[in-house]
């Protein structure tokens, strides 16, 4: 999995729709998904350090997760099926806050699951993790397949370096290579005769 960052809101050239941009650690890739209108503005809420003046229903949700002695431990947004994709919510029990409410914790924790999955729109996931501080976490597969490079350039120089270093170098310098970082004689992944 890899843990995701909320870019920014973009918007569509061609059909102005809303796009929030996730972006990997890195910061080479970039995934984009299609949201609406009422969910940029959720997201945007989030991003903003200012509270609104009444709570928003994402606000309403986080106090919600709160209320019922849950934490929001991560979101991960784990399939794109027809453009479309899914996510979960990743709950557990709250931790105390206070030695005086280690009891009150005790107690929900016998009444809430140990972990607990809802699945979500990754709009909706996303607002409530940048309203909760939780990580956004997108499985490999789903990064590879949807993502833009960031810096095209950059990655074809990375990979002109690479062609570079491959055609620079032997099987003997390679074997060289491997004996000097494993003076034991086999690499730990080679079975020994």
């Amino acid at each position: 999995m890899v843990e995701m960052r909320v870019a920014g809101i973009a918007l569509d050239a061609a059909s102005r729709s809303p796009i929030v941009l996730l972006r990997d650690p890195s910061g080479r890739r970039q995934v984009p998904i299609w949201i609406d209108q009422a969910q940029a503005q959720n997201i945007l809420a989030g991003l903003s350090d200012e509270a609104p003046p009444r709570p928003l229903s994402h606000d309403l949700m986080a106090s919600l997760i709160d209320a019922g002695g849950l934490q929001l431990d991560r979101v991960v947004i784990h399939t794109i099926e027809d453009s479309t994709f899914r996510a979960v919510l990743k709950l557990s029990p709250a931790e105390p806050e206070h030695a005086n409410l280690e009891a009150q914790a005790a107690e929900a924790a016998v009444q809430a699951p140990a972990g607990l999955e809802l699945d979500a729109r990754p709009s909706d996931a996303i607002a409530l993790a940048l309203r909760t501080g939780s990580p956004i976490w997108m499985l490999e597969e789903v990064v590879a397949d949807a993502s833009i490079p960031v810096d095209a350039e950059a990655d074809a120089e990375d990979q002109d370096n690479f062609r570079r270093f491959l055609d620079s170098t032997s099987p003997a310098d390679l074997v060289r290579h491997l004996k000097q970082a494993h003076p034991e004689g086999e690499p730990p992944d080679t079975p020994a005769p």
